[in-house]
């Protein structure tokens, strides 16, 4: 596994230069200053991600591109080295680490495919971050250890309806005895084609408006949840984007993540950090 938990010690040479040379600019009250500067771990780790994304990812941009798909083999890698689990505690099968970790691995991906890059950062930004952050104990035990080992998650928020303002949406779930049953679509939704666990924020209670919104854990064998296939893109072709239908889903009460009600807020939130990875990405294509 990619030693994300601990980083080698020893950087390469390339990148003890820059550093000596940030060093002593920060004491010049005419020079530039960084708003961060990298340790020697940090930077270790974005030459070996760099070199991973080289050698196992660049060989097969094209070909998932044209298949509009992220190949199984990359995916495995990506489990395997510890990048479907970069902020997730060790406790549930994580790396352990940061946020800046989270945004350097992005960068890198990036470099070389984008499509990889926006897997792992909704991935890691959007599913994993709200599940450590607002989930149960038993919620944590049951779902992160497979998200960060097994399979990919979504976070379901957008609809044909309602994008820009997304907080209009339109699915609901409607309480019957100890369950929800939720109706209604959802549209550009990223990790879907593969995802193995969707977060569905739907409405529990329209008469409160967007104060009814309330997120769902809905596993993707669950009967009446439907995934097309995934659009035709223009670009980050081979991060699949599809349209969810859900036909009276029935989940229990106990998969609601976080607190009733509390789902526009969440995704309001976490989207956040989701905007941030994308800045990453960028500067990984620059």
């Amino acid at each position: 596994m990619f030693p994300l938990r601990r980083v080698g010690s020893k950087a390469l040479e390339q990148w003890k230069a820059p550093i000596a040379i940030v060093s002593r600019a920060k004491y010049s009250s005419n020079a530039p200053q960084p708003l961060s500067v990298l340790t020697e771990d940090e930077l270790t780790m974005k030459d070996t991600i760099r070199k991973l994304a080289t050698e196992q990812i660049a060989p097969l941009v094209r070909k998932m591109d044209d298949e509009h798909k992220i190949d199984d083999g990359i995916r495995q890698m990506l489990f395997d080295n510890g990048l479907m689990g970069i902020e997730t505690p060790t406790e549930y099968s994580g790396s352990g680490c940061g946020f800046l970790t989270m945004m350097l691995v992005v960068e890198e991906l990036s470099r070389v495919d984008p499509s990889v890059a926006a897997y792992v950062d909704i991935h890691n930004t959007l599913v994993n971050s709200l599940f450590m952050k607002v989930g149960t104990e038993e919620q944590k035990q049951k779902y992160l250890t497979k998200l960060c080992t097994e399979y990919a998650g979504s976070f379901c928020l957008s609809e044909p309806s309602a994008g820009s303002d997304a907080f209009s949406l339109k699915t609901v779930a409607k309480k019957d005895g100890k369950d929800y049953v939720i109706n209604g679509s959802k549209m550009w939704i990223s990790n879907s084609d593969v995802a193995g666990v969707f977060l569905v924020m739907a409405n529990a209670d329209p008469t409160k408006g967007y104060k009814g919104i309330t997120c769902f854990i809905v596993e993707r064998e669950t009967p009446g949840l439907t995934v097309a296939k995934p659009e035709n893109k223009l670009g980050i072709r081979a991060s699949g984007t599809c349209m969810i239908h859900f036909d009276n889903v029935r989940v229990p009460e106990e998969n609601i993540l976080g607190e009733y009600g509390k789902g526009y807020k969440y995704a309001a939130g976490f989207l956040n950090e989701g905007r941030i990875g994308i800045a990453a990405q960028m500067i990984g294509l620059v």
